[in-house]
């Protein structure tokens, strides 16, 4: 029993010490913040310090801009670095001696962001903007683009319109004339068509065979090229007109050797520099057909006078006065083989072949605007091709005349051959340089050596009968000239 009054006496003790600690309290403090925070002393220290410097501001200068980096509290649970903040605040917080920094003097900031120029605002270039103004060239290139499109289909649907307008003011007149008309050449067999062949948005052929005196007619109507735009343009500063050209090729036997043309001055001057028939033996300049009642723009290329005088018959005249101006050449010749031969290295050592020709060149009407109702008008002038073919069968000149019709031809042929002398003498010469060294590689590629000495010696034998025969006959020229 006295043990147990000792054992409650030891645990009155410490109770009786905590009740005199309570009574220190005043009413309202926090007994339990009391009992439970040992260190709340310190901790007081450290509230201070976070409430007087919540956070740090740290500024940086750029060239343009300040960025400000706000540094919030740290957290709570960082407890291990409070005592080093509630240090690090404390100096901070303390007054310094103005004393203690007495001949400093603060240097200033030579950052290179101080001393820059201010910002200036610059207006936007206006072919940066985004406008229609931005794009004038690529609508100009879209407008150049479409204008070309609408003026090549116009063009060649024109083109298309002239061409069946006169082929079919002209087909009755030409099948009466011709057993067939409007042969493509596709076909093995000839067979009449009916219709023109294009060759392309400007150009189109008729051919027509099967009549007497005649091996056929090549009619080409040659349009100007409106479906061209470039080609429209250059014609606003040079006119030009639409052309007929026909070429009919005689029989052998059916037209006599002679050559004659009659055409504009203009255009005969050029026939004669630029043909090969014209430029030999028509060599003199075109003559006025006022004699014959032509009218001045028109002129005439004779190889004789008797051509002439046969050819300018009176309905010959009446198309030639009635149409001068759509007339712009026609030519007859025996000797036609084209543009005017060049000499140049490579050319061909002999004539070049001709035919019998007749060729005419008609200009439509319009000076280039032209109608449908233009190409209708040259109906009379396909009738005047159909009598100089007729024309050409029945004229034939008399003796005198054919005499001088072949001492011309064979003077012209005597004149190509001495032209042609020096190219004629270094072909045969290159012939038998040709000739002697196949014969030396035949001799070299031979195995045998007795067959190859043999060779050798006939090859040398050869050469010395050469060299024998060349001096007989100088001996033979001197002696005749003796």
């Amino acid at each position: 029993m006295k043990n147990l009054y000792i054992f409650i006496a030891v645990l009155f003790i410490p109770w009786s010490f905590s009740l005199a600690k309570y009574d220190e309290f005043e009413d309202g403090d926090d007994i339990m913040e009391y009992d439970d925070n040992d260190f709340a002393e310190f901790e007081d220290v450290n509230e201070d310090a976070v409430t007087e410097s919540p956070q740090r501001i740290i500024t940086t200068e750029d060239d343009e801009e300040e960025a400000t980096v706000e540094l919030e509290g740290q957290d709570e649970n960082q407890e291990d670095f409070d005592d080093a903040d509630a240090q690090e605040g404390d100096t901070e917080s303390e007054p310094y001696d103005d004393e203690e920094f007495e001949g400093y003097e603060e240097k200033p900031d030579a950052s290179p962001s101080k001393n820059k120029d201010p910002i200036t605002i610059v207006n936007v270039p206006a072919h940066l903007q985004n406008s229609w103004e931005s794009y004038y060239m690529e609508i100009l290139m879209v407008t150049g683009l479409l204008a070309y499109i609408m003026n090549y289909i116009i063009g060649k649907n024109k083109n298309n319109r002239l061409a069946h307008a006169w082929f079919n003011t002209h087909r009755e007149l030409l099948e009466s004339n011709f057993a067939l008309v409007g042969d493509d050449g596709t076909n093995k067999e000839a067979t009449s068509t009916g219709k023109l062949n294009q060759e392309n948005e400007h150009i189109y052929n008729l051919w027509c065979s099967g009549r007497v005196c005649c091996e056929g007619m090549l009619i080409q109507l040659k349009f100007l090229k409106r479906q061209d735009l470039l080609n429209v343009l250059a014609r606003m500063m040079r006119p030009a007109s639409d052309q007929v050209q026909i070429k009919v090729t005689m029989n052998d036997e059916d037209m006599d050797t002679y050559v004659f043309a009659v055409g504009t001055r203009k255009a005969l001057v050029r026939l004669q520099k630029e043909m090969q028939d014209l430029s030999e033996f028509c060599s003199d300049k075109p003559k006025s057909g006022a004699k014959y009642g032509l009218p001045d723009s028109l002129a005439i290329l004779s190889e004789m006078g008797e051509v002439t005088e046969g050819m300018m018959d009176a309905k010959m005249i009446h198309f030639l006065t009635h149409y001068a101006d759509k007339i712009e050449s026609v030519q007859f010749s025996d000797q036609f083989s084209g543009p005017k031969l060049m000499q140049e290295e490579g050319q061909l050592t002999k004539l070049p072949e001709t035919k019998k020709t007749l060729l005419f060149t008609f200009n439509v009407p319009g000076s280039g605007n032209t109608s449908p109702k233009d190409m209708e008008s040259l109906l009379p002038l396909m009738s005047m091709v159909i009598y100089s073919i007729d024309k050409a069968k029945k004229f034939r000149l008399n003796r005198e005349g054919r005499q001088k019709a072949d001492k011309n031809r064979a003077r012209v042929e005597e004149n190509f051959l001495k032209l042609t002398h020096v190219q004629r003498q270094e072909a045969a010469q290159s012939r038998r340089e040709e000739k002697k060294r196949a014969e030396k590689e035949r001799i070299m590629n031979e195995e045998d050596p007795e067959k190859q000495r043999r060779l050798e010696e006939a090859a040398l034998r050869r050469e010395q009968k050469k060299l024998e025969k060349k001096q007989m006959k100088m001996k033979q020229i001197k002696v005749k000239a003796m």
